[in-house]
């Protein structure tokens, strides 16, 4: 059974830093690229944050320079440092583990930032 669990949401204030974990189990981890995605209230679900399994790294331009998306294969995790948070950033935050161009795509249930000002 797979299973992919986030940590580490809060809330925040502006400008501030908060680190979000994943830790999966019931998968080879090793095998597949990692994703953080959010999703805002109305707002489509977006990728903020990748990591290949050869660790190859992707952000989108929204937070750039601002977050880093880390993995460990020994200990099955993947981690999104996010600091200089801003009001956008709030959103309900997803791990994704992916095995491109196969069935094998499962999502963690996702964990609340929110960013006071």
């Amino acid at each position: 059974q797979v299973q992919l669990v986030e940590s580490g949401g809060g809330l925040v204030q502006l400008g501030g830093s908060l680190r979000l974990s994943c830790a999966a189990s019931g998968i080879i981890f090793s095998f597949y690229d990692m994703g953080w995605y959010r999703q805002a209230p109305g707002k489509q679900r977006e990728l903020v944050a990748s990591i290949t399994s050869s660790s190859r790294t992707n952000y989108a331009d929204s937070v750039k320079g601002r977050f880093t998306i880390s993995r460990d294969n020994a200990k099955n995790t993947v981690d999104l440092q996010m600091n200089s948070l801003k009001p956008e950033d709030a959103a309900v935050y997803y791990c994704n583990a992916l095995i491109p161009r196969s069935l094998h795509n499962y999502w963690g249930q996702g964990t609340q930032v929110t960013v006071s000002s």
